[in-house]
């Protein structure tokens, strides 16, 4: 087959909001109408934080820290939204095939169509959008999520989050993290989760330093660390070694703020054979902040924790 002649254009970290190279895993897109884009990714056999999982398995995880970066190139090259726009996740959800994540096949770009709808604009400009897209690797099919982002401009912003940005950059005191194995980590510092005053109860551990989850300066807790908060707090709560989301759900309530403590409870759902589900609420100030529900294939290596 002859290859597609339409242009691609690089993917820059700029654009993916990323301040490093080895960060950004959409590559190059192209646009294919006025609202489907195909993407080219790379999924790294080995990441500071995006690691394997497991001797055989790449994390799930990239696949929803993909389709954000890619929203956010599409949101900025595509649809006109200015290099300062603030961005907020709404909801975010993924459907993966564990056993096409494997880290044999790391080598092989991951090929991505995107639709882009709900498309909400504010003059020239974006106000907002939902993307769809369907992730597929040597021509198997891989994943499928789905994301709502708002788009807010600096002036807007200022105003809505005028107190947070009046203090940020203060220190966010780090507690002690629970045992990295616990949460399904190697590494003590991507630990998320502190422990709490009951079993099933952890609360969020914020460290402002860390170079992946925090690549910037930020006046609250990004929605990705929520989700992977949401996917240790499912590990550790499972007792599932390895945990490997093939499905992940999360609406987002409000901002995370970084000087008040989150509490993350948990609920096992269901007792179904083959899968193990938890959902996963957090809440603070006595406010909810996001729902995530998290399901994952058991295997023999399930560890319960009491």
């Amino acid at each position: 087959m002859a290859e597609d002649p339409a242009p691609h254009t690089p993917v820059t970290k700029e654009l993916a909001h990323r301040t490093t190279e080895t960060d950004v895993f959409p590559t190059r897109w192209k646009r294919i109408t006025e609202n489907r884009f195909r993407f080219t990714a790379r999924w790294p056999a080995s990441h500071p934080f995006f690691g394997p999982v497991d001797d055989r398995h790449q994390d799930p995880m990239m696949v929803g820290e993909t389709l954000r970066q890619a929203s956010m190139v599409l949101a900025h090259a595509e649809f006109g939204a200015p290099a300062d726009t603030h961005f907020v996740m709404w909801d975010l959800s993924v459907h993966t095939d564990p056993s096409a994540m494997l880290l044999a096949e790391a080598a092989e770009p991951v090929e991505i169509d995107v639709v882009c709808s709900e498309i909400r604009r504010r003059g020239r400009g974006l106000a907002g959008m939902r993307t769809t897209m369907e992730f597929r690797r040597a021509g198997r099919f891989v994943a499928r999520g789905t994301g709502s982002t708002g788009c807010t401009s600096p002036l807007a912003y200022r105003r809505l989050r005028s107190r947070q940005l009046a203090v940020m950059g203060t220190p966010v005191p780090l507690p002690p993290g629970i045992a990295p194995g616990l949460a399904g980590r190697s590494r003590p510092e991507d630990v998320v989760l502190a422990p709490a005053d009951r079993p099933g109860v952890w609360n969020l551990r914020v460290d402002t330093g860390h170079p992946v989850l925090f690549p910037r300066p930020n006046d609250h807790v990004p929605g990705m660390v929520l989700f992977e908060a949401a996917r240790q707090a499912a590990t550790a709560a499972s007792g599932q070694r390895p945990f490997l989301p093939r499905a992940m759900a999360v609406a987002f309530d409000r901002y995370a703020e970084l000087h008040s403590p989150c509490r993350l409870e948990t609920e096992l759902l269901g007792e179904d054979p083959d899968e193990v589900g938890v959902r996963v609420s957090g809440v603070q100030d006595g406010e909810p902040v996001f729902t995530a529900t998290l399901t994952s294939p058991r295997t023999a290596r399930v560890r319960c924790l009491t």
